[in-house]
């Protein structure tokens, strides 16, 4: 791709629409007596996904953009838990008797920093609470530096059956830069416990545009990677914003590579992995083809949501934990960030939702075609705007960001069908911010 055209379509401060419209959009107004309100709606005969989140860990890595703290102490981590059981609780009784859990997703942070006796407590709590399925996913993000045997061991006999670990990069210089050194070893001996323990879905987590990272560095990281042959891997551009993140000012911003240089890592991160076999999934995921993932892009029902691409088509996701965001038919909620907070408002019996959004048409609208567009590279704008009921050439007609993007190649538009261009995959940020309703005044 040319210099000019990435300079031009790779910023950083555009959002990465996992959902929309983003959480820079959501307001106050929607708190803990609308998300009541809400959960009391949902429809019964409908499955939900459920994300937990664990804001912990062993050892604080300088890129990491989520809201964790570090602890060596176990006291905090079951004082969390407590209070995170009663959130369940406070869900639980509000929303239908009984919903049946498609997904469970334990993120964080680092989630398997919880003892095992733990670990089962609160799957038994899910289970008592909701209804689940033997086709239910259960997945936990994995840090392989702390992770034991007694640890694999519980998560199979808790039901887990997808885990995914964070590589990030194998390189030691480039560890070092960020705070995550761990070996090649320590990462091959947690998927081989893993698998012992009935737990072959593995997912691996790459970084490009590190400090010192270099395009023979990204490709080494791939294909150790590779060898390990996961079913799949997510392999993210670092997001340097060290005014927001204090934990970043600890990187060395003159060791980062420019948007040529990330893009050419992430060029040949791609190469190498679709050489190995991996189907490329949208913008930054590969997935072997037998993998949910590869399967749902075929058959055109890959999802994006919070936490990524997605198989899950749920149309509810209920967030449990400090800063975990929850979709619900009306809108979306999140809890409030700081632990601290999250914990007095469930002591008194109250719902952490600290902001949220209500979707309006227009918002379902935009967010279809921005998810088809990061999921497929294409959108048939036409067809989604006479679904939302909305004229199709006066909503083409307003989106004037897409002139300027088909000028310079980027998209194509045929009869309203919107394609990106393989070759352009990398800004396809770009091309979903085109329709973007609130981008001009959301502060990035």
């Amino acid at each position: 791709m040319q210099t000019s055209l990435l300079n031009k379509y790779c910023d950083s401060r555009l959002p990465w629409y996992t959902i929309y419209p983003t959480v820079p959009d959501f307001s106050a107004m929607v708190g803990a007596n609308t998300y009541g309100r809400w959960l009391r709606r949902l429809p019964r005969d409908e499955p939900v996904s459920i994300y937990l989140h664990v804001p912990f860990c062993r050892s604080i890595c300088w890129y990491c953009g989520f809201p964790t703290s570090l602890t060596h102490s176990e006291r905090p981590i079951r004082k969390y838990l407590a209070v995170l059981r009663e959130e369940i609780d406070l869900v639980a009784a509000q929303a239908p008797r009984a919903l049946s859990v498609s997904d469970v997703h334990f993120g964080g942070g680092t989630p398997t920093i919880i003892s095992p006796a733990d670990f089962l407590g609160l799957m038994e709590l899910l289970r008592d609470c909701f209804t689940f399925s033997k086709s239910t996913t259960v997945a936990v993000e994995i840090d392989p530096r702390t992770f034991t045997t007694e640890m694999a061991e519980t998560l199979g006999s808790a039901g887990v059956s997808r885990a995914s670990i964070g590589a990030q990069s194998f390189d030691p210089l480039v560890q070092r830069a960020v705070n995550r050194v761990q070996s090649e070893t320590q990462i091959a001996l947690a998927v081989e416990s893993l698998r012992q323990h009935g737990i072959s879905r593995i997912n691996f987590d790459l970084l490009f545009g590190l400090p010192h990272q270099s395009v023979q560095s990204c490709v080494d990281s791939a294909r150790i990677a590779v060898a390990m042959r996961p079913d799949r891997l997510a392999v993210f551009g670092y997001a340097h914003v060290s005014s927001y993140m204090k934990r970043q000012r600890q990187i060395d911003e003159a060791a980062l590579p420019d948007n040529v240089a990330r893009a050419e890592q992430a060029a040949a991160v791609a190469e190498t992995l679709v050489a190995a076999g991996y189907r490329q999934i949208g913008l930054d995921h590969f997935a072997l083809p037998s993998d949910e993932l590869a399967l749902a892009q075929k058959a055109g029902r890959l999802c994006r949501n919070s936490l990524g691409y997605s198989a899950d088509t749920c149309q509810t996701v209920i967030g449990f934990g400090p800063s975990a965001i929850g979709r619900l038919p009306d809108g979306y909620v999140q809890n409030e960030l700081a632990t601290a907070s999250y914990h007095q408002h469930i002591k008194a019996g109250c719902f952490p939702t600290s902001k949220g959004y209500r979707l309006t048409e227009e918002d379902r609208l935009r967010a279809e075609i921005i998810e088809r567009a990061m999921c497929d590279l294409q959108a048939d704008v036409p067809a989604i705007c006479v679904k939302h009921g909305f004229d199709p050439v006066a909503f083409l007609v307003s989106a004037d960001r897409l002139e300027m993007l088909t000028e310079d190649g980027i998209v194509e538009i045929e009869k309203g069908i919107l394609r990106v261009k393989q070759e352009h995959r990398f800004v396809i940020r770009a091309v979903a911010a085109a329709f973007d309703a609130y981008l001009d005044r959301a502060p990035y």
